[in-house]
């Protein structure tokens, strides 16, 4: 029998790019949609991808890439607008009808939650829903195993796991690869009957605390590394100044309200799950067998002397890096605010749909209840630009 084209969009992202060649490996033909022709699209395509250069944002570009697809990856990319990708997306693959579509959502998925790019993942995923003849499989990750190697330079060269996740003895994640996710992906795609209306959320094999996470980096790096959990301030002064050939404004506005789920323990909860086993068909890697996969390509993680110089550069960089006016910031790019929002365990709807899924007991869920009074001073301008607006 003739095997599906599957499209993957962001194909040389993350995991995207995980998804297309785990599909390669399993022999399907896969056309895979990049912005430019780089390194990481010409090993798709050595290794057996059609290539696809061009816009997700441009319907054109993006009927064009579906034509003669059977099943896709639907993969916003990082940036400013994952609604508008969404609605390409969308329209492109009911047009050329699009028999089944993987998507990739977020575990904080709600319509009420204070980030305006999860509530828009939370619309994206409703839109591909709407479409009765394009059956969907939702893989609702968590915080990535991924997330930690933001800062494994001063890891690596200065000891130091600097981040803001709160104590470091709670085990408040179980982090899945970029590889395990798209093992997801990829268990779906090629079997939609089995996995068609349901929705999945991969995780690693243990709950870990930022302590932990410190030890396994550490120890895959021949060196001490300590945790060090850092003021929000600090961390947006960070991200800031990571630009401009790291993150954009939209990004830094919605990371600091992921740490602050992060250390509401929201990524715990219902965790770690059997997804990656029970879907993508293996055990889920450890923590430690994804670090020592990213630090053996990462340069950064090679301690040199002109290695431990950036990372002192870079240190200093953060300090001088003027704090970033958040509540500006979304004014200026008309983010949509919500005059009450809610953080993931305190809303009622993403409780309830959560409870039918996973079993969380509400009981739980109350101990970590936050009220308004909790928030940090870096999400006051949301709740004061929202009574303004």
């Amino acid at each position: 029998m003739k095997k599906p084209r599957i499209l993957i969009t962001s194909a040389a992202g993350k995991t995207g790019y995980a998804t297309a060649m785990q599909l390669l490996d399993k022999d399907y033909p896969v056309r895979a949609f990049v912005k430019r022709h780089d390194v990481r699209a010409q090993r798709l395509k050595d290794a057996g991808a059609e290539i696809y250069v061009g816009d997700l944002f441009s319907i054109k570009d993006m009927r064009e890439a579906m034509a003669g697809v059977q099943r896709a990856y639907h993969c916003a990319p990082t940036a400013p607008n994952p609604l508008h990708f969404g609605s390409v997306f969308a329209v492109a693959a009911a047009e050329n009808k699009v028999e089944h579509v993987v998507v990739l959502s977020q575990w904080l998925s709600n319509p009420n939650h204070p980030s305006f790019a999860t509530r828009e993942t939370w619309l994206n995923e409703s839109i591909i829903k709407q479409f009765r003849d394009m059956t969907v499989t939702v893989n609702n990750v968590g915080w990535f195993a991924d997330n930690y190697f933001m800062v494994l330079e001063p890891a690596a060269q200065l000891g130091i796991l600097p981040m803001p996740l709160g104590d470091g003895e709670t085990k408040n994640n179980a982090p899945p690869s970029n590889e395990d996710i798209a093992a997801v992906n990829v268990g779906a795609l090629i079997d939609p009957g089995s996995h068609a209306g349901r929705t999945y959320r991969p995780t690693g094999p243990d709950l870990l605390s930022p302590n932990d996470i410190a030890d396994t980096i550490g120890r895959v790096l021949g060196r001490k590394v300590s945790y060090q959990n850092i003021s929000e301030n600090i961390f947006l002064k960070a991200i800031t100044s990571m630009r401009p050939s790291g993150y954009s404004d939209a990004v830094v506005t919605q990371l600091r309200l992921y740490a602050e789920e992060y250390r509401r323990g929201t990524f715990a909860v219902g965790g770690p799950t059997k997804a990656v086993l029970e879907v993508g068909g293996r055990e889920p890697e450890s923590f430690e067998a994804t670090a020592r996969r990213v630090i053996a390509q990462r340069p950064e993680a090679t301690q040199t002397l002109g290695n431990r110089f950036r990372a002192v550069r870079n240190f200093l960089k953060i300090l001088v890096t003027p704090l970033p006016d958040v509540a500006a910031i979304e004014a200026r790019r008309g983010h949509v605010l919500l005059a009450a929002p809610n953080f993931a365990q305190s809303d009622q709807e993403w409780l309830d749909e959560h409870d039918d899924q996973f079993r969380i007991t509400h009981k739980a869920v109350d101990a970590v209840k936050h009220t308004d009074a909790d928030i940090s001073p870096i999400q006051k301008p949301i709740h004061s630009l929202a009574a303004e607006a």
